[in-house]
């Protein structure tokens, strides 16, 4: 199967976990059946400067991101570290996080989230 571009559910989610802004979420799945039951979410997110998405916990859950571009502040359970393109985080079942993008250019950042 392949899944065009022009295919994808596309979403603006405002002051997402009570973040500044808004960012934008490019579904590449459109539901968990395409992940079999193991997970939820696997999409691009662009978080424009300025904007975030807040800080928020996993539980049942983790949830990985891979940056490919722009630089982030990252929220790793109130320790708060810069991620920049090629960086991977990792949020275990039972921890926070949350991000906002630093500088003048977006952070792109592909989600995934597996279920426990």
């Amino acid at each position: 199967m392949i899944r065009r571009s022009d295919q994808r559910v596309i979403e603006r989610h405002e002051h997402k976990f009570g973040a500044d802004g808004f960012i934008t979420v490019r579904n590449l799945i459109r539901d968990d059946g395409e992940l079999c039951g193991k997970g939820r979410v696997f999409a691009h997110t662009t978080v424009l400067p300025g904007c975030g998405i807040g800080y928020h916990m996993h539980n049942g859950d983790r949830e990985i991101y891979y940056v490919f571009s722009g630089k982030g502040e990252y929220n790793d359970n109130g320790r708060l570290t810069t991620v920049e393109a090629g960086d991977v985080t990792f949020t275990p079942s039972g921890c926070g996080h949350g991000i906002r993008c630093l500088g003048d250019e977006p952070l792109e950042l592909i989600a995934l989230i597996l279920y426990e």
